[in-house]
């Protein structure tokens, strides 16, 4: 109990330890649930709901169909789209077939996609139409040997499907013109496999079933070898924090965060899957009318987002008239969230915002405040059960509780390591504790809050700045929709504050706002600059992106 202070804060519900090698692969612990669950609604997309046993056998013909073109157990497959039925599908296909999973960002540049696709060594690929031009122009200095193209509406039935996709192709004009002469569409892909039978495959424990890209703590982007043994551990661990306070068979997820990322393919695709939960699948999370609509439409009970994408939803017009009663979790992650914008959450949806915290090097939930409301806001919670999380110094020994420092973490969660890369891996991971490159601090009740990025911590005269702690204090007023906060390169002081502020009210000045910062922060915290902005760079699950603004400062 001494080393784990954060066990004394556990609900009772919640269990001290769980049994992470319950199932060996991921595989088999899936196969039971799509039968328990046959019945149930899996997921929605755009109108069309497929049940589990559709997605079971749908997916057992996608694996068919990858080992009838002579891919093997091991071999790689990236999964390129937005949140459409057809990556649930080629997820689970892929996973019976033995293959391994390197998701992809649509939004990829042609120079990020050859990067990811040569590295990994990609043999296949299952893309989304609207950015197959790209891949034309990389697929001969791949190894991938075979293509399969995918439209927005393929899978939603006629007619909507033919409407669907005359209005992205014709209308919209979302769709450049590409020429892939070998390459076959998702239904026929399905209709191949259907035809012929999945070659039993039994894996193991320590197989890498998915490998994750991420920039990790430095450098260029990595992938991730998440293996059959971490994603299980993290999805019983998950299970066992969240579950309790959840209906089984019962929960409608809103799903407006991409599956390719590994916070909304745990949460949404995997965890809340497994308890029978009907993912409700947004395809563009920007399109806030979207949101709003599928709340509407079903009784919405969950949902998984980050900060600016609860800010969108708070700030539409008719977001607050929507019926809310049937709400039992929102959740984020993916960047802190603003204490301004949790409390407004619970002002309208009498629903509290739980903050966590995970790394895709950890599969990759790590902590999470509870759901019964007694956790601490402004706080990434306690960590999940067999997870050990402390701070360390810059010579990684342990501080004590109150004192900030990088955070660690150990448990059964961890990623394999970087593939490919053995030097970074051995950078990340130091006698079993991975390095986040977060900086953090534990209280007496075991909580931990993130104080900030190594990397994005702004150095004033010596003192030590943290983006996180600006930001929340300059998103308080109510002229403020959103801001960053980065370093500026100072003569004097080696960098100052620099913000950049989307404004909510067009009167808003940065003499007002500067005012305002003399009250609530001490000097050498204070913004130097400030710029107004139409709209801040993000990522495509929301995520401010501060490189981008670092380079403007």
């Amino acid at each position: 109990m001494t080393n784990k202070p954060w066990l004394k804060s556990y609900p009772e519900c919640i269990p001290h330890s769980v049994d992470v090698h319950e199932y060996k692969t991921l595989i088999s612990f899936f196969t039971e649930k799509f039968k328990a669950y046959s019945t149930l609604p899996a997921f929605t997309s755009m109108g069309r709901t497929i049940s589990f046993a559709e997605l079971d056998r749908m997916s057992t013909q996608f694996g068919a169909f990858l080992h009838s073109k002579g891919l093997v157990p091991g071999d790689k497959i990236a999964l390129m789209m937005p949140n459409l039925l057809q990556y649930p599908i080629a997820f689970f296909g892929a996973m019976k077939a033995g293959l391994v999973v390197v998701n992809t960002n649509p939004l990829y540049t042609k120079r990020e996609m050859l990067h990811q696709f040569e590295d990994a060594e990609v043999k296949a690929i299952l893309i989304a139409e609207n950015f197959a031009s790209n891949l034309q122009e990389i697929l001969s200095k791949t190894q991938i040997e075979f293509t399969i193209v995918t439209s927005i509406g393929e899978m939603l039935g006629f007619p909507k499907a033919t409407i669907t996709d005359f209005v992205i192709r014709r209308v919209k004009k979302m769709v450049p013109k590409y020429h892939l002469p070998n390459s076959i569409s998702f239904k026929t892909a399905l209709s191949e496999g259907a035809k012929s039978s999945i070659k039993p495959f039994e894996g193991q424990p320590q197989d890498t079933i998915l490998i994750q890209y991420t920039g990790g703590t430095t450098g260029v982007a990595k992938g991730a070898m998440l293996t059959n043994a971490s994603v299980m551990a993290n999805l019983i661990q998950l299970k066992a924090f969240i579950g309790p306070y959840l209906r089984e068979g019962e929960e409608i997820a809103l799903t407006p965060l991409p599956l390719y990322h590994a916070l909304a393919l745990a949460a949404n695709g995997l965890m809340l899957a497994s308890l029978g939960a009907h993912n409700v699948l947004i395809v563009n999370p920007r399109d806030i009318s979207s949101l709003i609509k599928e709340f509407k439409s079903h009784q919405i009970s969950t949902i998984v987002g980050v900060n600016t994408l609860y800010i969108g939803l708070l700030n539409h017009p008719e977001f607050k008239h929507l019926d809310f009663s049937n709400m039992r979790m929102a959740a984020s992650g993916g960047m802190a969230v603003q204490e301004a914008i949790a409390q407004k959450w619970y002002e309208v949806t009498n629903c509290p915002m739980i903050e966590g915290y995970g790394m895709t090097e950890c599969s990759p939930f790590v902590s999470l405040n509870p759901l019964d409301g007694s956790g601490k806001l402004g706080s990434v919670g306690l960590p999940i059960p067999e997870t050990e999380v402390r701070t360390v110094d810059d010579n990684l020994n342990p501080l004590a509780i109150g004192e900030i420092g990088e955070i660690q973490i150990r448990g059964p969660q961890l990623m394999k390591g970087y593939y490919n890369r053995p030097d970074e891996t051995d950078k990340t991971i130091v006698d079993g504790w991975l390095c986040s490159g977060d900086i953090g601090v534990m209280d007496e009740d075991g909580y931990f809050k993130i104080v900030d990025r190594k990397k994005d911590m702004i150095l004033v005269s010596g003192f030590n700045v943290y983006p996180n702690e600006i930001e929340d204090v300059i998103a308080f007023p109510p002229k403020v929709l959103e801001v960053a906060a980065v370093a500026h390169p100072d003569e004097k002081a080696t960098e100052v504050v620099k913000v950049f502020v989307v404004k909510k009210d067009k009167t808003l000045t940065k003499e007002e706002l500067s005012e305002y910062c003399k009250e609530e922060l001490t000097a050498y915290k204070r913004p130097r600059h400030i710029e107004f902005r139409e709209e801040l760079p993000k990522s495509t699950v929301g995520k401010i992106l501060k490189k981008e603004l670092r380079v403007h400062a």
